[in-house]
């Protein structure tokens, strides 16, 4: 008796250049005979917050499933950043299509600054809904923090692009570094919300802000670099009027980790998709 040997599961950074900084992401190139039982199961086992799995291609043309160590998630965008990045690797820079759970997501590789390959996505159309008073209190709660710790020109929202996040702006840097949540409360919030991360971010300047992504419904404490929230920022941003398209943004993530990555965010005038890049470098 013979069995189908596992397929082999590469592990990158995204967000970073440096295999030490980002987001790590597992990525397996040929998951065409992986049901979502073994996906589970090697997402799991890799243990990072997520492992994209390319269940079907078709020259670059590719569809794509997300799975976290607990459950399938409808998008990732650092195992997007990923995924584009390893297969350009191999096949070299250009355009691709994913085709996610979410939607089509197109994406784009090509050499980044320090010549390490860097990918763009571009956003399904986002959405933005307000979070309800209760909503918010509950997060506060589970995040043990007050009324007072929110900046006031940042009104809470729940953004979508291709996943769904709660944004909370914290008032100062400070606020956003002392993070130390009740990861059961905010995983059963969250869990009734179906939100994918809570999204705090803290405003440098107009153009550049600090960003923590608590992940608890993943089975993860915190993100170091999120895309999918990376997106739904940007759109809420242009939502409440605090960016104006055309806008490129600067997401500084993963510093409260030790793991450093940057996010680029685009706004284009015309189009309410939103675009994220990154760059993304092997695990040895």
């Amino acid at each position: 008796m013979t069995t189908n040997p596992l397929p082999e599961v590469l592990r990158y950074t995204a967000f970073s250049a440096d295999p030490e900084g980002g987001n790590p992401a597992g990525v397996v190139l040929d998951a065409a005979g992986l049901d979502e039982a073994a996906m589970l199961a090697i997402a799991a086992e890799v243990g990072y917050s997520e492992t994209a799995f390319v269940t079907a291609a078709d020259g670059r043309d590719l569809t794509v499933r997300y799975f976290s160590p607990k459950a399938e998630v409808s998008f990732c965008g650092h195992a997007t950043v990923a995924a584009a990045v390893a297969i350009a690797e191999r096949t070299g820079p250009g355009d691709l299509l994913f085709r996610t759970p979410a939607g089509e997501v197109p994406v784009t590789v090509a050499a980044g600054p320090t010549g390490t390959l860097r990918a763009t996505l571009t956003s399904v159309e986002p959405h933005i809904e307000d979070a309800t008073p209760d909503t918010l209190a509950e997060a506060l709660a589970a995040l043990g923090w007050s009324a007072g710790d929110l900046d006031p020109a940042f009104p809470p929202r729940i953004a979508y692009a291709g996943a769904r996040h709660l944004v909370l702006a914290a008032a100062s840097r400070a606020r956003l570094a002392d993070l130390d949540y009740d990861f059961e409360r905010l995983a059963a919030l969250m869990t009734a919300l179906d939100l994918t991360t809570v999204q705090l971010v803290w405003r440098e300047s107009p153009s550049v802000y600090h960003v923590r992504d608590p992940f608890p419904v993943g089975g993860v404490v915190e993100d170091p670099a999120t895309g999918a929230a990376a997106l739904a920022f940007g759109a809420y941003l242009r939502d409440l009027g605090l960016a104006t398209a055309p806008a490129t943004l600067t997401l500084h993530q993963g510093d409260d980790l030790g793991r450093p990555g940057v996010l680029t965010v685009e706004l284009s005038a015309g189009d309410p998709r939103v675009r994220v890049s990154g760059e993304a470098t092997v695990i040895a």
